[in-house]
Formats: C-alpha cells, structure tokens, sequence
C-alpha cells in the first residue's frame, strides 16, 4: 500500500489535468489552445527547479544522499518517462484536434512547404526586415565552435552539405527563432477576408534560411531548446548585502548551467548524438518534444476577433457598499467585508489604499509584498500617502522566484518615493498577504487590516481565485500589527498570537491543534468533520495527522488544486478521505479550512499551504473568519465546489484523473455557480441597503 506519492510525480498529474482542459471539447477552442500554453509554462518552470535538483542529486556522491529517502535517479527517470508520455499527447491534441478545429473556423496554421508565390515573396521580404538582424548563424565544428544558447530561447538546429565539395560531408549549424524581438506568429496574405492563415516563425526561418547559407544544402532543420538550473545560489544570510547577492545571481541565473535539452522527437540520432557532444548533454538532460517548443506563446496567439471561440465574458460583481461609499473605512467598521476573487471586483481592494492615501485621519500605511503588477494602482496610492504625509512602510519578498527582479525595482522605487521598504529575512521567505491601516478616529488610533489569501496584483486578480478580508475587529488587527512588528524589528521576543496561525511562531502547531480536535470529538462518537482547501498537500506529518483523524472516524474533503501526496480511499489508513481536484478556467488559489467543531463550524484561511516549505520556512498567516454570516456564506461555497461534477477530477492512488460523474440532471460547474451565487448575494445586499436609505 502507498502511504506517500511523491510530490513531483503528483506535480506531473496535476499538470495533466491542465492538459485535459486543451482536449475538453466543451472548452471553448481559443481557451484549449491556451490550456497548451499554461501546460507548457508550468512543465518549463518545473524542470528549471525540480527536475534540475532531482538531476544534481543522481549525479551527488553516496555521502550527500544519505539523509534523502528516495532515490534521486528513479524518481528523475520515472518523472522524464511520463513528461515524454505527456508531450507526445500534447502533440497529439494541437496537430490532430486543435489545428484542425482552427481550420474549420476560418484560421489555418500553414505549413512552410505550401506557401504560395505571393506569400513565398512575403516571408522572404519579413525575414530580410526583421529576422536577419537577430538569427545569429553559426556553423558548428564540434566542442571547437560551442555557441552559448540563451536560456528559453528557441534555435533551429541545421543538418547541411556543402554544394562545392566533391563527397559532400555532413555539416550543422545552429540558427536563432528571435521569439523574443518578434511575433511568434506571422499572419499571410491570403487574398481573402474570411480566411486566415497564420505562420509559425520558426516556419518563417526554416523557409528563407536558405538565403543566408548559399554555398550549402539544407537537408533538414530541428527545432531545440536549452534551458538553465534556476535556482539562485545565495548563503542566505545576513553576511554581507543580500540584495547585492541576489543581483549577482540573477545574472548567474541566465548563464547557469544548462538543466534540459528539449529536441524534436523526429531529429535523426546521429544529429541528437551531435549537439549532445557539443552541448556537453548527457541524456538525463533530454526532453523530446514535437515541431514546436515554447508553446506558452500560444498565450498570445491572434483571436482575429472570435469571441465566439473564447470564454463568455463574467462581468466583475462589485460590492457597492465598499466601491461606491465616501469612506470605505466607515463600512468596513460596521462589519467584516469578505472580498471572492475574481468574481468580486478588485476595486475594493485599490480603493483601500486610494482612500488610505487622501484620507487626512490616516496615519500610517502597512502592506507586504510578494508579487505585483508591473503597473500598479496600489503601488501608486502608497507613493502619493507618502506625498501627503502619511507614514508608509512595505516588507518586500525579494527572493519571490522569477519575480527578483521586478520586487527589487519596486522596492526602488518606493525607496526613492519615500517608502521604508524592508528586505527578505535570513532563512526563510515572508509569503502573507497583508495589510494595515492606521486612522485616527475621535482622537483615539483604529487600525484596519486586509487579510488575503493571494498577492496584492491587479492582473492575476482577475484570473486567480483567492479570497480576503476587511476588518476592523482588534482581535484580528491587533495581530496583524504584531506580524508587522516582528518583520520590522527581526525580534520575536514578547510576541504572541490567539488568534492568527503565523509561520515561525504557532502556525503548524495551531493546524494541528484543529485537527486532534476532530478526532476528539470522533472517538467520543460525535460528528467530525474538516473541508480543507489548499494548492498544495504535501508536509508528511500533516499527512500522517489527517490519517489518524481518518482511522479515528473523521469525516474529510479535500480540494486540493496541485500537489496531493496523500493517498486518499485507502482501507485502514485513509477511507474516510476524498480529495478531488477542479482546473478550470480560473486557477484555484485560496486556502480555505472548515473544521465542524462539534456543531459550532469554525472557518480559517491561509496564505499557506500544507507543504513543508510553507509550514517551516515562510512567514504565513493563517486567519479565523469570526463574522457568522461570512462564514456560512464560505462553507456554502465550499459545498458548491464539493459538489462540482462538471470540472472536478477524483485524486486516487492510481493518478488517474478521472473526471467526477455527474449524479443527476443537473451539472454543477463550481465555478460559474460560485459567480452567479455571489452576484444574486450582491444584488440582494445593494437592494436591502437601497431600502433601508429610503426608510
């Protein structure tokens, strides 16, 4: 019997269902194509992190691998035996079902041996104005002449004969798809207005290459693609500059050493054999894929204005009270405001800060920073606070990984704004969502506080599913201002919490507490249950602790969106467990933890996830909803995504990813339900309190 999966290998099954939402026919065609993209950006950022450590590991001596109890090389061979299983499917579905799809609505993927004259002319004259300036042609002679390939960046690999030699000798050369500077996809004059016909760019280089190897023969052209380990190597701690240190490796992070070769699968043996000598690419380093890589560009792959083939637009549902107001504050006085992202406008959120910034009663502005927009209205509001006199201060999480770079110019630009901006901590990364208001009411200090379960990022508000708070009530904000303390100072002396789970104080301790709970009230004979939500199930002692509650007869749902190392339905170990699984067209990103409580449901959420990372190594806030309304209203859009049957697959032993039957006439899709259960809510709310302003 399992007890554990492994995370990557449960990593990989989740990615599949990623990849099941592109062969959804139901799935608008536009939206599959873009499921493609999200698959491969996922599997991209999985092999520069994982699949590069679980590499380094297979080739470490016995001594280090001693403490690690798995075998680093069978997990790397079974995690590359089922991406090449997956890749080949990926092809599968863009060369058998969405090309043709594309075909039969009008857009047509062309192939460059079947361009016309007229586009022959066309494609020749784009390469000479724009691709020749960045092809960078090399012609290889072994580990003599080893051009350094851009990390990510895609390459034709050449496969040439020389037209003056006698016996023509096999030759090769590496050529650059400048993805980077250009479209990925070139649109071509059809002479007709209902067709469309679009042209890969690396099909745009493979035709007119030729006209910048005269003296050669093309035989045949492979596309590659190498990419770096990227982790930053940084002694992550305080001696010296940590942020010059993160600098310096970020720089290192582009040259690092190369942790994959991705090739087309059709490329003869002898080439691969070829670029594997030059490259210095043994074949734990190779993943084979189809035609094309760096299929996230199919993010931005041109609608040519179909709407019909993408997502039925969902209006944003603004909370009116919060939005329209003079002062947010008084509202979020009156009562908690629960905020369900993306369905809710985001408004509420920016207008916090913007009021926060004007407001003259408003002393002192609080927020952490893990990820944000490249535009930002929030960030914006805190520079003008600071113009108007207001004191500000922002904890920024510069060691967010792939957002170094953009968390330091942020924290640079607030500095030179006049923000304190306060760096990452040695040791451990600070990932909570939170922010602090301070505002002088009738003489006396009143803090408010944002409590979230994603970033404070415009852009992925409109895309991810997360939840959060407003509230005034001191037991909350009082804690919240403790969290602030402790990242100010670096002290945790005299520092406690009641209320609040935070990472590094009783984060951990508080989650199990909640749990033995369960299985008190179990083994006394009464009703137990927990619905627990979360990205990522992984930490073994959390695992082992949900296990005993199972065998001790606590009833348990879990919804987790990625990894789940928990072994669910398992006889004498894990019956009392089902986990189930919903990818859609909005990420599920909230933590959201329901314990019955005897009765007396008690509603949690969290920034963290059960992994181990998130429970020993980052600051995390875990948070009561204390309002009863707001709660309830939680647990019923718990019960809406327990009940999906539409796009929720079943989380097994075997991975299977089988899709949940649907039970009646009726199909639940979690969550479009949750929206229009949230826009019914808000309609009611904005017209009891147009009621109530007219009485």
């Amino acid at each position: 019997m399992t007890k554990y999966i492994h995370r990557d290998i449960s990593w990989l099954s989740f990615n599949y269902r990623v990849l099941q939402e592109a062969k959804d026919h139901s799935v608008p065609l536009l939206e599959r194509l873009k499921f493609l993209a999200i698959y491969s950006s996922n599997l991209d950022e999985f092999f520069r992190i994982r699949v590069a450590n679980h590499r380094n590991l297979a080739r470490a001596d016995k001594s280090t691998l001693k403490n690690i109890d798995f075998a680093p090389d069978v997990v790397l061979r079974e995690i590359l035996k089922i991406a090449n299983k997956q890749q080949e499917e990926f092809s599968l579905i863009f060369d058998k079902q969405i090309r043709p799809e594309l075909k039969k609505n009008g857009i047509q993927l062309v192939s460059w041996r079947k361009l016309t004259k007229q586009q022959i002319e066309f494609v020749d004259t784009y390469f000479n104005e724009y691709l020749l300036p960045f092809v960078q042609p090399v012609i290889l002679a072994g580990k003599k002449i080893k051009p350094f390939l851009n990390n990510g960046a895609l390459y034709l690999a050449l496969h040439l004969h020389s037209k003056d030699a006698a016996k023509p000798a096999s030759e090769y050369a590496i050529v650059k798809i400048p993805s980077d500077h250009l479209t990925r996809f070139v649109e071509l004059p059809t002479g007709s207005t209902r067709l469309k016909q679009v042209l890969m760019l690396d099909d745009a280089v493979r035709h007119s290459v030729r006209l910048i190897f005269p003296g050669y023969n093309i035989l045949d052209s492979y596309s590659i693609k190498l990419t770096r380990d990227a982790e930053l190597y940084i002694d992550d701690e305080y001696s010296g500059d940590l942020l010059a240190k993160i600098k310096k490796s970020l720089t290192k992070r582009s040259i690092g050493v190369a942790s994959r070769m991705i090739y087309d699968r059709s490329m003869p043996k002898h080439f691969l054999q070829y670029l594997m000598d030059v490259f210095e690419i043994d074949q734990l380093d190779l993943l084979p894929e189809g035609r094309y890589h760096n299929n996230s560009d199919f993010f931005k792959f041109p609608s040519f204005g179909m709407t019909h083939l993408k997502d039925p637009v969902l209006p944003s549902i603004k909370i009116d009270e919060l939005e329209d107001g003079s002062s947010i504050f008084e509202k979020i006085r009156e009562k908690d405001k629960l905020l369900h992202l993306p369905y809710h406008s985001y408004d509420s959120v920016i207008k916090f800060f913007e009021n926060a910034a004007f407001d003259p009663d408003v002393t002192h502005i609080k927020i952490i920073q893990y990820r944000v927009a490249k535009i930002s209205r929030i960030m914006g509001a805190i520079k003008d606070a600071v113009k108007n006199g207001k004191q500000v201060s922002t904890f920024i999480e510069v060691k967010a990984r792939f957002d170094e770079e953009a968390n330091l110019k942020w924290g640079e630009e607030l500095e030179n704004a006049g923000v304190t901006v306060y760096y990452s901590m040695p040791g451990f990364k600070v990932h909570s969502k939170l922010a602090l208001i301070r505002r002088l009411e009738d003489g006396m200090p009143n803090l408010y506080a944002y409590l979230g379960t994603g970033n404070f990022h415009e852009d992925t508000a409109k895309i991810y599913s997360d939840f959060g708070i407003f509230t005034n009530d001191k037991r909350i904000t009082s804690e919240v201002a403790r969290i602030f303390t402790f990242l100010e100072t670096k002290h945790k002396q005299n520092i406690h919490f009641q209320h609040l789970g935070v990472g590094l104080f009783n984060l951990k301790e508080k989650f199990i507490s909640l749990i033995k709970r369960e299985i008190d009230f179990a083994k006394k004979g009464k009703m137990a249950r927990m619905i627990l939500k979360m990205n990522s199930l992984q930490d073994e002692e959390m695992i082992n602790w949900l296990y005993e509650a199972s065998k001790a007869g606590v009833r348990i749902k879990l919804l987790i969106r990625g990894i789940c190392s928990l072994v669910p339905g398992q006889k004498n170990l894990s019956e009392n467990i089902e986990a189930f699984s919903i990818v859609d067209r909005f990420l599920e990103h909230g933590r959201v933890f329901v314990f019955h409580n005897n009765g007396n449901d008690e509603v949690y959420m969290s920034s963290a996830d059960w992994m181990v990372r998130n429970l020993h190594f980052r600051v995390e806030t875990l948070f009561p909803i204390l309002d009863p309304e707001i709660a309830k209203e939680v647990i019923t859009i718990m019960n809406i995504q327990l009940n999906d049957d539409v796009k929720s697959r079943i989380l097994d032993a075997s991975l299977s990813n089988k899709y949940r039957k649907n039970r009646d006439d009726i199909a639940v899709r979690s969550q479009t339900e949750s929206y229009y259960f949230i826009k019914r809510r808000e309609e009611t709310m904005s017209q009891t309190n147009d009621k109530n302003k007219e009485m």
